[in-house]
């Protein structure tokens, strides 16, 4: 066998049961039941808990006779007490699965509780490192059902939750295949009230995801065509979808688009995520907003990497010129055109922490899988040429 053809090879999963389409929630009482749920508990965020979805979601629960409890005391980057405290109230009201229902926050909180509610190890044992998996009591992990309010994470079809340990002041990622739900209610008409920035910038996380795994030199050729269709249905419906939030055609692309890029991102992410995760760790800042916002300084820092893979995605993108620059230029187009602030500095980092956060990023679980080896002080110098908007 010729060293080429022994690098062609990988280990590839692929997602849940999707139940896609407008309004496809009203079968969230026959989801529940199908996986055996009786009392199923709704973890959520704050901001969704008193809305009419979350309301009429018990209440349809409620008809079809299942008592349906509701968790939602979980911040924007959910912590560990987070868990704790859902745990709890699953526990209380003697639930038997979970339905994460929200953004990216809500979906990791939610499979952390389910994950939790049968395990004698406390959460950070399972944090993706080596093969800590192997810890968990696959039989103490309850159901999920994931239902995404946002177009961003992908985190309805993943099987890692980012939770952060508020001592250490770092996101850890907690990984195991049956975390990812098993059945997921992706339903457009649901991210319709959200906010311009909001769709923005979680759709800009899609792209970070889609754009990383592409760029992940590993052997994943379904990846790589999943995460390109992913970034045409971003380039060609994210400008729609944050000047016109009621057109559920340009939702329905988006919401595919965020799933498509966690499905892509089996393959892996890169130093985007590696910068990004540390910064929601110490400042709170917004993951999706984060990302787009070190993504080109990224990019340049990679571009002798993938400068080949830019000119296909060029093309595939039909940009004019198909290049690097192309690429590079469109990305700064995007951010401009939805409002992404340009540098680092514009969400409140400066360079005093820049020593701690270049070793956190270093040592993120994305760092592996950025296409040019980044040690500690090239982290910093992507964090400066952020701060300083220095392409």
């Amino acid at each position: 066998m010729s060293n080429d053809a022994a690098a062609l090879r990988g280990n590839w999963n692929y997602p849940t049961a999707v139940k896609f389409g407008v309004g496809r929630i009203a079968e969230l009482p026959d989801m529940c039941k199908a996986l055996g749920m009786k009392r199923p508990l709704i973890v959520t965020d704050p901001g969704l808990a008193p809305l009419p979805m979350i309301k009429d979601a018990v209440a349809r629960n409620e008809a079809a006779g299942l008592p349906t409890g509701l968790f939602s005391n979980i911040k924007g980057n959910p912590n560990g007490k987070n868990v704790e405290d859902g745990l709890a109230a699953y526990r209380a009201g003697k639930h038997d699965g979970v339905i994460a229902f929200g953004g990216g926050s809500a979906l990791d909180a939610g499979k952390a509780v389910a994950l939790m509610t049968g395990q004698k190890h406390p959460l950070w044992a399972f944090e993706d490192v080596g093969d800590n998996w192997k810890l968990v009591d696959p039989a103490g992990i309850a159901p999920i059902i994931a239902v995404p309010t946002t177009s961003g994470t992908g985190s309805e079809v993943g099987r890692v939750s980012v939770i952060t340990n508020e001592e250490t002041h770092e996101k850890k990622l907690i990984f195991h295949p049956k975390v990812q739900p098993s059945i997921v209610i992706e339903d457009p008409a649901l991210t319709v009230g959200l906010p311009p920035k909001i769709t923005a910038a979680t759709g800009m996380d899609a792209l970070a995801h889609c754009l990383e795994a592409y760029c992940v030199p590993s052997y994943h050729p379904m990846a790589d065509g999943i995460a390109v269709e992913g970034m045409r249905l971003i380039k060609n419906w994210l400008p729609v979808a944050v000047k016109d939030g009621k057109n559920l055609e340009a939702r329905a692309h988006m919401m595919a688009a965020a799933t498509m890029g966690a499905t892509a991102f089996q393959k892996g992410l890169g130093a985007i995520h590696s910068l990004s995760h540390p910064l929601g760790a110490v400042y709170d800042t917004h993951h999706g907003l984060t990302n787009a916002v070190v993504m080109p300084y990224v990019m340049q820092f990679n571009r002798k990497a993938i400068d080949e893979k830019m000119t296909r995605l060029a093309s595939w993108l039909g940009l004019k010129n198909p290049s690097y620059n192309a690429v590079l230029d469109w990305v700064l187009a995007l951010r401009q055109e939805i409002g992404i602030p340009h540098t680092l500095k514009d969400l409140g980092v400066d360079k005093s922490k820049l020593d701690s956060l270049s070793q956190a990023a270093f040592n993120d679980p994305s760092t592996g899988g950025n296409p040019v080896p980044a040690g500690v002080a090239e982290m910093k110098q992507m964090f400066i040429a952020s701060i300083d908007g220095a392409l």
